[in-house]
């Protein structure tokens, strides 16, 4: 029977799997996949042999649990179908070689336990990622409301001392008052954003950049003047225009100027300025936060990654920024300038 076959020549079937595997361009084989997938999917595959002539259930529950194997073991949809497709190879090849007495019947189940195998494996692959993704959607919007109600209710207790008329607008009170609001605010925005970008419902529109860069530069002064900071903003040459989705840009240069502001020492200066190139328009953003930390300036960028004392928010601006910038074909980059600051450039094709 076949599936003898595999059990008496298994070990000549996973050295020959393994090389088959290791010589695949697409998708790029990984060491745990040459080490323990390719013995594990030869072995599942004699196990749906095994169990054909029963087939149904016990077969549709064999290869389901290999589906979660496979997820919990980090393959992907394509490794899965690509080597399940090599094991097979080298088993019709193993087998012509020896002249095993394997039926034409047999290769005819091969064949079917092969495709039932990899279509319940990757059916179940696909709901448990879709089940994960799920999860972490419910995860993000979690930790959103938790920050969202923290800053409300901070809000909140700071206008109900307002009110009282113990304390003034301008005192500490205050400033916490507007601190939590603004911190509302950046939340939406970051959220708003991604939501945009998940969902794919960006409009491209052509904007002028002077106006673009007025219309962050009033929020973003009220802003700075309450941080003590100071803030100058350069729109560029006259009748620049970039091609973008408005929201989102105008979201990502929000959250790069808080981010400056954020970081900035006392008494410092922030500074927008604008550039533009035959075919691009850059953005500049400098801040005098004293200099990058040691790492990767490109960690900054990563989901959840924070840096300095002010760990407020969630650590995503950053990440949606980017994102939000590649979607307008443009990209966002950082350098840094040691002892005096960091300056975040974004770059947009320009539309003239």
């Amino acid at each position: 029977m076949l599936s003898e076959f595999l059990v008496q020549h298994r070990g000549e079937l996973i050295a020959r799997a393994r090389e088959k595997v290791a010589s695949r361009s697409a998708p790029r084989p990984t060491e745990t996949e040459l080490e323990c997938g390719v013995p594990l999917f030869l072995d599942e595959l004699g196990e749906v042999l095994r169990l054909s002539p029963v087939k149904n259930d016990k077969m549709t529950r064999s290869a389901g649990a290999h589906g979660r194997a496979l997820l919990r073991t980090g393959f992907t949809v394509g490794q899965v179908v690509h080597d399940y497709g090599d094991i097979c190879q080298v088993v019709t090849e193993l087998a012509g070689e020896m002249n095993a007495p394997i039926t034409v019947d047999e290769f005819h189940t091969l064949n079917r336990c092969l495709d039932d195998a990899i279509a319940e494996a990757v059916t179940e692959y696909s709901a448990q990622r879709e089940r994960a993704i799920e999860d972490a959607g419910t995860y993000r919007l979690g930790t959103v409301v938790h920050e969202v109600r923290g800053r409300l209710s901070t809000a909140m207790m700071a206008l109900s001392l307002l009110e009282q008329g113990n304390v003034g607008i301008g005192s500490s009170t205050g400033a916490i008052l507007k601190r939590s609001l603004r911190a509302l605010g950046t939340l939406l925005d970051e959220s708003f954003a991604e939501v945009r970008l998940a969902s794919g419902t960006g409009s491209m529109e052509r904007v002028l950049v002077s106006e673009l860069v007025e219309q962050i530069e009033v929020d973003a002064a009220i802003e700075a003047t309450s941080r003590g900071l100071a803030l100058s903003c350069s729109p560029g040459e006259p009748g620049l225009h970039v091609r973008i989705d408005r929201q989102l840009i105008a979201a990502a240069l929000a959250k790069l100027l808080h981010n400056a502001f954020k970081f900035t020492r006392a008494d410092g200066h922030v500074s927008l300025r604008t550039l533009a190139t035959s075919e691009h328009v850059r953005f500049e953003i400098e801040d005098e936060c004293g200099g990058l930390s040691a790492g990767n300036t490109e960690d900054l960028f990563l989901p959840s990654e924070q840096r300095g004392a002010d760990r407020t928010g969630l650590g995503l601006g950053l990440d949606i920024a980017r994102k939000s910038v590649e979607a307008c074909a443009g990209r966002l980059q950082v350098r840094d300038v040691p002892g005096s600051g960091c300056v975040f450039t974004m770059e947009l094709p320009a539309a003239r």
